[in-house]
């Protein structure tokens, strides 16, 4: 097997020694050993740039895997398998989602050691935009509208899976924060289960900062806290979804990576797919260019396509963006402070993400990509 060393994405769009080593060829092959369909050879033949675990692509003599492991501090097995539980939902609901392989046990959630480890099969399609940096708009609003569409076909799979809410904080997309009465209040209540985030806000005026970020969107927490509950995605962007082709006419042949799903409800992953596709957050400093309502508009309408929305979920679905991060970016802030124990890291997540995205928001641009989702209504 070969190991490759490799750099990742950094926070800033630049290319970073990774937090977590590279899978090895010999750790890969001793879990693989336990799934006796994926004989040998074995071949690492891809690393992925993305920071938060490791996973790369393995060529074996039953096919190529994608493995993916994680730091016990961020996932245990248990935590694992409810995202499992949820992709198998999915899966027999008809969502296309790469298969988990089980090891000897039937279990797909593999605990060695400090290590936790997940097996899928070779996602169908082609992964066009793997190498695309997180808050990369896609190339073409095509893709978005296509990207619109299958997110509606996902919420409308969800329905009827059953479940608590997800056992963790950490990088997790949950909503308990955007939709309370009182966003202080209920981190306050969390504070207890996450030392972590405890330790670092205790050098943090967070109330205040919570307040402010908060202030121009709370005549909208009614509403939000009426949304029907459904487990959703969390991380709806381009790069994790695969594709039949990279023209206008290019179909969602697999959807990836719901390591980020949780119980939250449809507007908020709709939400978070505008946040994630339509604003180019690493080139704010070129102004407007950084703005794509074009993909946010093109979103929407792929998702009308599939499942409707009023006019007020349209103007609900504005005053909810500029705080549908406000959950995670505590979750990345405990995740750098805790697990990876980078103080800078941390910093910039709280600084950068939590408060200046909420901010960006007042700006002229901001207030311009709101209008004109509003104006879509």
């Amino acid at each position: 097997m070969t190991d490759s060393p490799h750099r990742v994405h950094g926070l800033a769009g630049d290319e970073i020694a990774p937090d977590w080593p590279a899978l090895t060829g010999d750790e890969v092959h001793a879990l693989l050993d336990a799934m006796p369909q994926l004989v040998p050879p074995r071949r690492i033949v891809w690393h992925s740039p993305r920071p938060l675990s490791a996973a790369c692509l393995v060529q074996t003599g039953g096919g190529t895997v994608f493995v993916k492991r994680h730091h016990r501090s961020v996932r245990s097995a248990a935590t694992l398998r409810e995202e499992h539980d949820f992709i198998a939902h999915l899966r027999r609901a008809g969502m296309p989602l790469a298969r988990l392989l089980a090891d000897a046990h039937g279990d797909t959630a593999h605990a060695h050691g400090d290590w936790v480890y997940e097996v899928h099969e070779q996602a169908d399609g082609i992964d066009l935009y793997r190498e695309t940096i997180s808050w990369s708009p896609p190339t073409r609003p095509a893709h978005a509208f296509a990207a619109g569409q299958m997110l509606a076909c996902l919420h409308r799979a969800a329905q009827g899976h059953v479940a608590e809410q997800r056992s963790t904080h950490v990088l997790v997309a949950r909503s308990e924060l955007a939709t309370a009465a009182d966003p202080a209040q209920a981190l306050a209540a969390q504070l207890h289960e996450r030392p972590g985030l405890a330790d670092y806000l205790r050098g943090r005026d967070w109330r205040r900062d919570l307040a402010a970020l908060f202030a121009p969107w709370r005549h909208a927490q009614p509403a939000l806290a009426r949304q029907p509950r459904l487990w959703t995605h969390g991380d709806w962007h381009v790069s994790n979804l695969c594709w039949s082709g990279a023209g206008d006419d290019a179909t969602i042949t697999t959807v990836l990576d719901l390591g980020l799903a949780a119980a939250n409800f449809a507007l908020f992953d709709l939400a978070t797919a505008i946040e994630r596709n339509a604003i180019a957050w690493l080139e704010l400093d070129s102004g407007n260019d950084a703005v794509h309502a074009d993909i946010a508009l093109a979103l929407i309408a792929g998702y009308r396509r599939r499942r409707p929305l009023d006019r007020s979920d349209v103007h609900l679905l504005a005053e909810l963006l500029p705080v549908v991060h406000v959950d995670f970016a505590l979750s990345e802030v405990e995740y750098f402070h805790a697990a990876t124990k980078n103080r800078r890291a941390a910093d910039v997540a709280y600084d950068t993400f939590l408060r200046g995205h909420a901010a960006w928001f007042s700006t002229p641009p901001g207030q311009a990509l709101l209008d004109a989702i509003r104006a879509a209504a």
